[in-house]
């Protein structure tokens, strides 16, 4: 069913769209009904539906919602992050915080919409698209600085990104959450610049992730969590 109109007018998009989150990590998508969802959000049925279409409608528009608040986040700080390098570790870092902050959401889109064809024409997959040229762009402009090689196929470094990101979350969600996910984020960063960089000369670890920084100055936040341990079974 074509989606409806979306109402601005009282602000309940948001908390339809929560409340779905929260009655679809819990129940399954097919498995949760438009009341439940309805209970939760404190509204009418008739209220959702006045948004929503059907509750297919209501799936596909989680992503527009939901991944609209973390780019239009990147896009606003991005600017004043200078180096193609640092940005790079910004947007990942990004996807990273937005998948572990809203476990729900990150299911969501990696155990149901990610094998949804029709989900490719919504406005939600456009949102998503935007997400992943963010990341292609500042590929692109370390490429084109001298930052990195220009022999990189930019496409293959962002599917590298993106691939290694989701993989690390699907098992995370297959193993229920039962493990603890490290931070990622320097280890990929790594092994990236490793093998973009044009720099031959700078030592492995020479970049600190800024929650390191921050440890230095203020041992009292306590040591930081190995990430070298990451599974790839």
């Amino acid at each position: 069913m074509e989606k409806k109109k979306k109402k601005r007018g009282g602000n309940k998009i948001p908390v339809i769209i929560d409340a779905a989150l929260k009655v679809f990590g819990e129940k399954g998508y097919y498995n949760a009904t438009i009341s439940e969802i309805a209970r939760q959000a404190k509204v009418s049925e008739a209220t959702i539906y006045e948004y929503f279409g059907s509750k297919e409608d209501l799936l596909f528009a989680i992503p527009e919602e939901i991944t609209s608040r973390g780019v239009e986040f990147l896009e606003a700080i991005l600017p004043f992050v200078r180096g193609a390098e640092n940005r790079l570790r910004a947007v990942i870092y990004g996807y990273y915080a937005l998948y572990k902050d809203n476990p729900d959401y990150s299911a969501l889109v990696l155990l149901d919409l990610k094998h949804n064809r029709k989900f490719m024409n919504t406005e939600g997959y456009h949102m998503v698209r935007r997400a992943a040229g963010l990341l292609m762009g500042i590929i692109q402009e370390g490429i084109e600085k001298g930052e990195f090689r220009d022999d990189l196929d930019p496409h293959l470094v962002r599917s590298m990104v993106l691939g290694t990101i989701e993989h690390i979350f699907f098992r995370w969600h297959l193993l229920e959450r039962k493990e603890e996910l490290p931070d990622f984020v320097d280890p990929l960063m790594d092994v990236l610049i490793r093998g973009m960089s044009k720099r031959k000369d700078e030592p492995y670890h020479i970049h600190l992730h800024l929650a390191e920084r921050v440890e230095e100055k203020t041992p009292t936040l306590g040591a930081r969590k190995n990430r070298d341990n990451i599974s790839t079974d």
